[in-house]
């Protein structure tokens, strides 16, 4: 039987890979995720902040608080 993937064990995956990360308040930020820990708190280099899918502004690196993320997924 092939073993279960937990959902840390994603992330960690996606490290030094371009994300896009949804927040609760329906904003997107777009970078390369470089850190992570077990709150889903979230470091993001070279980010932006999208609007209507299209970069509004490059931010740079940012840290994201893991209670305000939806979702993160790989582009």
């Amino acid at each position: 039987m092939a073993e279960q993937a937990r959902p840390l064990d994603a992330l960690n995956r996606a490290r030094d890979k371009r994300v896009l990360v949804d927040l609760k308040n329906s904003k997107q930020f777009t970078g390369v995720l470089k850190a992570f820990d077990i709150h889903i708190n979230t470091v993001l280099d070279d980010a932006e902040e999208l609007v209507d899918g299209q970069a509004k502004r490059k931010l740079g690196t940012v840290f994201l608080r893991g209670d305000t993320i939806v979702s993160i997924s790989i582009q």
